[in-house]
């Protein structure tokens, strides 16, 4: 399995980019990502995510997806997110309208590679509370967002790579 995450900083606001192989088609990565359902599995089962808008259909611009998520313990936080954008097959993206963060605006992109699809995430994100927000950010969010794509890249590779 492989994965090469970084965060880079750069005017206050942070910078997640990771990279991955999926050994599938476009049509099949797509028809996975493109599924707000989907969420909930790529998202570690420690965190208590769950979408509470609905069922969701499938990924459309404008869409507005609410949920619940663990980010601290014994804490349980809502955020909205709107899909901003989405070219069919290509990328979609979107960003945090209520939530934890200043700024989420997080990008998906796929690739169709040899009968590979290689799939790129660039989030970009700022942190509330100046000084104290950047001192959480060195304590542990960078290492819990980390965890999250390590989790994603592993199920990921699971369900793709070793069908």
């Amino acid at each position: 399995m492989s994965q090469n995450i970084k965060i880079s900083y750069h005017s206050e606001i942070y910078t997640l980019t990771a990279e991955q192989i999926l050994e599938t088609g476009i049509n099949e990565a797509w028809d996975f990502f493109s599924s707000p359902e989907n969420l909930e599995k790529i998202t570690p089962s420690k965190m208590n995510f769950r979408i509470t808008s609905g069922k969701p259909e499938k990924m459309y611009a404008g869409q507005i997806i609410s949920y619940k998520i663990k980010i601290f313990p014994f804490s349980n936080s809502n955020w909205v997110t709107e899909i901003t954008q989405v070219e069919n097959l290509s990328f979609f993206i979107d960003e945090q309208r209520f939530g934890p963060y200043k700024m989420w605006h997080h990008e998906h992109r796929f690739k169709s590679e040899n009968n590979t699809v290689r799939m790129y995430d660039k989030v970009t994100y700022k942190i509330p509370f100046g000084f104290l927000g950047r001192f959480a950010h060195f304590l542990f969010i960078r290492k819990k967002l980390e965890s999250i794509f390590i989790f994603r890249a592993k199920l990921l590779f699971e369900k793709f790579n070793l069908k």
